[in-house]
């Protein structure tokens, strides 16, 4: 659509005859801060014709056209995305397992599962999701308050609910799910840029899980459920004002959550990421042998089955936290370099589902979704390479571990349902 017909529509919205047909639906940036009721895309006036075609909805698919995955709303290359990462994992946790063929299959069925709860969610319409999203939100809540009371202790964190032939569950994996669409549905329901007073029930709505979450204690969740719901508030619209002043105010509440909130373990952690040598048969062994393994890995890495710090149980968790190193010793920098191209395609292919989202439910979650993934990848590396602390957190369908894997599979099986549940609108 050229700029000429875009400015006469956009004439005819302020006489109260703006058409039905909305021109551009799709925005980079202020489409995922306005309703698409709202505000018409106006950032097209100025983007080059290409980028403006390869963020354009496409209207050429007639319903007996699409594809059998279209038809399954399955999206083919987030798909193929995931299904490499996996692969990947298969094949490093055979080394890191010690060769265990036992650990590879009980991975393989928890990705049978995981694809699964994917394929299920896929076919959900994100209505529905939007619909169910308080009464969901307020299950996990629950849940997790009756982890307070009746949670099974393992390793002097109280995290789990023992579910009787079933096993154990953790509700905080629920809230990596629940909380996004809680906060994605209430910004959905309202105009944008948020109000002031909606920032502040939105901040309390992040706050609650976060909190409950916090005192198991579980610090990885935490942050990640946290900043599930922080990514949705940047981008729907959040002054720059109250941004610089919540930056403020926590620049001032790291000393002192260091001081007073912290444990000592956690105080520990901290102390040990710039010191690790202080400590090295003790607290700084982890991060020391995970640099071992992957500088000793160089550029080409020593090989599958090869690697040394792992195969010699010098690197502790090496099929679980510390995989990342597992790969930089086998494979070197050219295998580090791979796993993140691919993740950097999974992420990637997310925020351009969420960009072509067809409403304000959607594009949200699409986002917090997307970053949130690619928060679990920053994190978990830069724990393993000794650049953040240690906070137990796995590498994203790397690692060994089903809760993880499903819940992850899940959120993108929602990112697949926004895809292919979009209402298109003829050109």
């Amino acid at each position: 659509m050229d700029s000429k017909k875009f400015k006469k529509i956009c004439q005819q919205k302020k006489l109260g005859k703006f058409p039905r047909q909305c021109p551009c639906p799709i925005d980079l940036k202020a489409g995922l801060r306005y309703p698409l009721a709202h505000q018409p895309s106006r950032l097209h006036l100025f983007m080059p014709e290409l980028l403006r075609r390869i963020t354009a909805p496409r209207f050429d698919l007639r319903p007996q056209e699409r594809s059998i995955a279209w038809r399954l709303h399955l999206d083919l290359p987030l798909l193929c995305g995931l299904l490499l990462v996996c692969l990947v994992s298969l094949v490093v946790l055979y080394s890191a397992s010690g060769e265990s063929a036992q650990s590879v299959l009980n991975q393989s069925i928890r990705f049978g599962v995981g694809f699964a709860v994917l394929f299920v969610f896929a076919q959900i319409p994100p209505r529905t999701i939007s619909r169910w999203a308080p009464a969901f939100f307020a299950v996990s809540c629950s849940l997790l308050v009756l982890v307070l009371f009746f949670g099974v202790i393992v390793n002097g964190a109280q995290r789990w609910l023992q579910i009787p032939g079933l096993g154990r569950f953790q509700p905080s994996e629920m809230m990596k799910l629940s909380l996004p669409i809680m906060v994605a549905w209430y910004f959905s329901q309202r105009t944008l840029p948020p109000k002031f007073l909606d920032v502040l029930a939105a901040l309390a709505i992040i706050a609650i899980p976060t909190a409950l979450i916090g005192t198991q204690p579980d610090l990885g969740t935490a942050i990640l459920v946290g900043m599930s719901g922080i990514f949705i508030l940047f981008f729907a619209g959040l002054s720059w004002r109250i941004i610089s002043a919540a930056g403020v105010m926590a620049i001032i509440a790291v000393p002192l959550m260091y001081l007073y909130v912290l444990q000592d373990y956690q105080r520990r952690r901290i102390d040990t990421l710039f010191n690790p040598e202080a400590d090295p048969l003790g607290a700084g062994w982890n991060i020391i042998q995970s640099k071992i393994a992957i500088g000793s890995g160089g550029l080409m890495g020593k090989g599958w089955l090869n690697g040394t710090q792992s195969r010699l149980d010098f690197l502790p968790e090496s099929s679980t936290d510390f995989i990342f190193a597992v790969i930089g010793e086998e494979f070197g920098l050219i295998g580090i370099v791979l796993l993140l191209m691919l993740y950097l395609a999974i992420v990637g292919r997310g925020l351009f589902i969420s960009l072509q989202a067809s409403d304000t439910f959607g594009r949200l979650l699409g986002v917090s979704f997307s970053l949130t993934f690619c928060l679990y990848v920053v994190v978990n590396m830069g724990m393993v390479s000794g650049l953040l602390p240690v906070v137990g957190m796995p590498l994203p369908l790397v690692s060994y571990g089903g809760t993880s894997a499903v819940t992850l599979l899940a959120s993108f099986g929602i990112l697949m349902s926004i895809h292919t549940h979009r209402r298109l609108l003829p050109p």
